[in-house]
């Protein structure tokens, strides 16, 4: 009688766990890819002093923990070696979701892979600085993996005004693209005036 391997209960409940949550992210539209993250080349002798500030998110790949408009992130000195961080958006109801937390680097030699906590109990997420001139724009990456079998991308286009060039953001695009993250369903954030001037400046 051939040898019948008997199943491991908990690699099971694993896996199925894992499918349950891929299925979630799928109905929130999340851009969830086979293999494991991409690993693009971040942004040479960051420095965090001069990024910190006020930056507006122009495009991003859907996020399930992103649902409003006229975003915007608000990075301050928290402590030495530690970034405060205030993200905020409008919500379709006319309100304002304010979230706070702090980031910092997690390999003092790679300043520009940061990693981001929102909640002292949770686990960090990755803040990586692809590209950015302080002044006029920021390529952000981050990546999730699942058993090394799928990973979720997240990525996000900031300026500090609330537009960029077509001809920028062309640019911008590749450093996605040229590095195996695709951004086909890439969102615009709208920043109109008329929308995010009901965006408090308190919240």
């Amino acid at each position: 009688q051939p040898f019948e391997q008997v199943p491991n209960p908990k690699v099971q409940a694993l896996q199925v766990l894992s499918l349950t949550l891929l299925s979630v992210l799928a109905a929130n539209a999340q851009t969830f890819r086979p293999g494991k993250c991409p690993q693009p080349p971040v942004q040479a002798n960051f420095d965090a002093a001069r990024y910190l500030g006020k930056w507006y998110e122009i495009q991003k790949l859907p996020a399930i923990f992103q649902k409003g408009e006229c975003s915007t992130a608000t990075y301050s000195l928290k402590s030495p070696g530690v970034v405060g961080v205030l993200n905020k958006e409008l919500l379709s109801n006319n309100t304002v979701n304010a979230i706070t937390g702090y980031a910092k680097a997690k390999d003092p030699s790679e300043p520009a892979k940061l990693e981001v906590t929102f909640f002292e109990d949770s686990s960090p997420g990755p803040y990586w600085v692809l590209s950015t001139d302080y002044k006029g724009h920021s390529v952000v990456y981050s990546c999730t993996e699942f058993l090394s079998a799928f990973h979720v991308d997240f990525a996000w286009i900031l300026s500090r005004e609330p537009t960029l060039s077509k001809e920028k953001l062309g640019e911008l695009y590749n450093l996605f693209t040229s590095n195996g993250i695709n951004i086909d369903v890439m969102t615009v954030t709208d920043q109109s005036q008329e929308l995010c001037v009901d965006m408090p400046l308190w919240a």
